[in-house]
């Protein structure tokens, strides 16, 4: 394992294995006693068991190093840098009958997640006989959307989808 990391180039800033230039250092990792070894016997144990020195710590005195797999630890923070990357829809529900004040406090919630620069899913939800007030409804999304043309852009216009009205927000860009 140390040969393939050997000439690697660096990742996310941490030196591994022979990158590692400190004669001493502290020691961390599963299955290893915490302590200060010597460059050579940390070497040999992440030889030992297989698995890449890591420098995690280099301002430390010693530095503290961390044996690991650095390929999945690679890996692990490749795929959560992609995990923030995504936009997450924030759903707000909504009935013909709903009132001015929640209406409001329902905008500010909504305003709270185009800040963040998330999606949301705005939909007034029709049971049973409410279907004839469609035009309700109607009113309230329009409502919603005047309240929000400052910070939301409309992503899709108006669907009537069974017994629901929808429309989506997406946060302006800055």
């Amino acid at each position: 394992m140390i040969e393939k990391i050997k000439n690697k180039k660096q990742d996310f800033g941490f030196k591994t294995n022979y990158q590692i230039k400190s004669p001493q250092m502290k020691l961390v990792g599963d299955n290893v006693t915490m302590g200060v070894y010597s460059f050579k016997e940390a070497i040999a144990i992440a030889d030992g068991l297989n698995l890449d020195l890591v420098e995690i710590s280099p301002n430390q005195t010693p530095p503290i190093c961390k044996i690991m797999d650095y390929e999945k630890f690679v890996y692990d923070k490749k795929k959560n840098e992609k995990k923030s990357d995504k936009i997450e829809t924030k759903e707000l529900r909504f009935t013909p009958s709903t009132g001015n004040h929640d209406l409001e406090f329902k905008i500010k919630h909504a305003k709270s997640f185009l800040e963040k620069g998330n999606r949301v899913k705005m939909f007034v939800l029709f049971k049973g006989r409410e279907m004839k007030y469609q035009d309700q409804g109607a009113e309230i999304i329009k409502k919603i959307v005047d309240a929000l043309e400052d910070i939301g852009i409309v992503e899709s216009d108006l669907k009537i989808e069974n017994n629901k009205m929808i429309v989506f927000f997406k946060p302006k860009k800055k």
